[in-house]
């Protein structure tokens, strides 16, 4: 995707510092993301209103003029505008009005009215937008000044996507606010918010660029969004991919709509809690990609009916109150397409659980070929936590029968990228792009038929086919067969099988090394009894 060479960060942060004093940090997405993506709607509206005035000839009915000395012609009709994928706004509901009035000591009911204005387009476009842009300003404790400061500052034109068409601008600035805003929010930040390089090595991985996407705890919708990402990178058509996707708190389910709207992808989002009210029951997806809630207990699965058509085994036997992690999984596979593939990110714990209802699901998934690839991550990737999580790869195309990957029902990847990331700041680590690299080619040389072309858009394979074949890396990689980890009683941890990182030969004998190590250490321990002795005769002089 192109950007803008632009650094707006400062200049962002500042207008999110409007709200201190008057709003806590974890609710500035609050009243800042529904500012954005307001501006969003009506830069499109201009955008789409001057490429229809220009092509424009001759006036008729369905155009009223905005300046009989000018003569510019405006279309009156909505369906033109929604046919290119935006919104005929009033003007009174325009970013436009909002800057000319931002000084103005009623600038918090003009800010509501306009979200007024604004969700009666959007709810009977789809009722499925009701109630997105509520009332939030005229009840808050911002005042006129603060509310007025956040949209002069918004209002820069580094922030325009008339004055940068090709940078997606608002669609970054949005991206930005939700990931600075988690930081800000802390725990309760992992409600809605992936970090982004783990977010883009899940679909690196997955190569969702034709299909059906579904995530039943899509959060913000980070996962859709880097879907897309990567389908432009590589010359995709977004036309091509349908999203689905479920959410559990309607405020979180707000700014995932948001998201996508910004984006202009069609979608199909609900809110609902998936492991209780699946609102999707007959959906196959071609890609499942989640970061479901780690570790969530007391969830009540006797509330789940005997025959739940998600469970691999009887309820008692394939459950537990104890940990939602592998009702996930069942859940994920459950709508998987015949030759569909799931991505998911989950608690390292998972890899290992004995209690009764998750090892069954983990045996089960084993021994009938579901699990593809485990990826062990590094610490500190989450913004909530320093503990490290792994992904979980299921797929139903491991009978090679798809023409592009291989046979591999008796084999599962594991990959150990515990050593690898950047550290980022001190408390949070990342995925540089050569980590993301590594692990995704490394997954598609091990699935992928040897010397075979493949659709496959990774940029690793520019040929069209795998340039360079998969081979065990001692302490990073390893295909283990499905006995291998029966044997090992169904764990799942990568270091189990990869073992340790060969050490590089230097070429000099065992003996010499030995012998240096014993005259460092006699030399160490001479200096040793030296200082001993001038510690004893210091004490001795007092």
């Amino acid at each position: 995707m192109a950007k803008a060479d632009i650094d707006f960060e400062k200049e962002l942060w500042d207008a999110a510092n409007e709200l201190r004093g008057a709003v806590s940090e974890n609710n500035y997405k609050n009243y800042i993301l529904p500012l954005v993506f307001l501006k969003h709607l009506s830069e499109r509206f201009e955008i789409v209103k001057d490429e229809l005035n220009n092509e424009l000839k001759e006036p008729d009915s369905k155009y009223y003029t905005t300046d009989k000395e000018e003569k510019e012609y405006v279309l009156a009709d909505p369906d033109e505008y929604r046919s290119r994928n935006t919104f005929m706004i009033p003007q009174t509901a325009s970013w436009q009005y909002l800057k000319d009035n931002a000084e103005q000591d009623d600038i918090k009911v003009i800010i509501d009215d306009a979200f007024d204005v604004i969700q009666e387009l959007l709810t009977a476009y789809n009722p499925q937008l009701n109630n997105l842009l509520p009332r939030i300003f005229v009840k808050s404790e911002l005042s006129a000044k603060q509310s007025g400061g956040i949209i002069n500052l918004l209002s820069h034109p580094k922030f325009s996507e008339k004055e940068n068409p090709e940078s997606d601008i608002l669609g970054r600035i949005y991206e930005y606010y939700i990931g600075r805003f988690a930081m800000a929010e802390g725990s309760g930040a992992g409600q809605f918010f992936t970090p982004g390089s783990i977010v883009r090595l899940l679909v690196e991985l997955l190569e969702p660029y034709k299909g059906r996407i579904f995530d039943p705890a899509c959060g913000s919708g980070g996962m859709f969004v880097q879907s897309l990402k990567f389908i432009k990178e590589h010359g995709g058509d977004k036309g091509d991919i349908s999203i689905y996707g479920q959410e559990m708190t309607a405020q979180t389910l707000r700014l995932c709509l948001m998201n996508l709207l910004l984006r202009d992808l069609s979608f199909d989002i609900k809110l609902g809690n998936s492991l209780l009210d699946d609102k999707f029951p007959n959906l196959k997806a071609d890609f499942v990609i989640a970061n479901p809630p780690f570790n969530v207990s007391n969830w009540h699965p006797e509330d789940l009916p005997e025959n739940d058509p998600r469970l691999f085994g009887p309820r008692e036997e394939f459950t537990t109150d104890g940990s939602a992690n592998y009702m996930w999984m069942q859940t994920f596979w459950n709508h998987l397409s015949d030759t569909g593939t799931a991505g998911i990110v989950m608690a390292n714990g998972a890899m290992t659980s004995n209690t009764k209802g998750e090892k069954n699901v983990r045996q089960y998934m084993v021994d009938e070929g579901m699990i593809d690839c485990i990826v062990r991550m590094p610490d500190k990737l989450f913004l909530t936590t320093g503990i490290p999580a792994c992904l979980f790869i299921l797929s139903k195309n491991r009978d090679g029968k798809d023409g592009e990957h291989r046979e591999r029902m008796n084999e599962i990847l594991f990959l150990d990228a515990a050593k690898m990331g950047t550290m980022a700041s001190r408390k949070l680590r990342v995925f540089e792009d050569d980590d993301i690299d590594k692990i995704a080619d490394t997954y598609h040389a091990w699935r992928t038929k040897p010397n075979s072309v493949t659709s496959s858009l990774s940029p690793s394979l520019k040929t069209g086919s795998i340039e360079k074949p998969y081979e065990d890396e001692p302490g990073f990689c390893k295909a283990a067969t499905i006995e291998e980890v029966q044997k090992q009683d169904y764990k799942l941890t990568p270091g189990i099988y990869v073992g340790t990182e060969a050490e590089e030969d230097d070429g000099i004998p065992f003996e010499e090394k030995m012998a240096d190590l014993k005259a460092t250490l006699v030399t160490q321990f001479e200096k040793g009894e030296e200082l001993k002795k001038q510690i004893i005769e210091n004490f001795d002089k007092f």
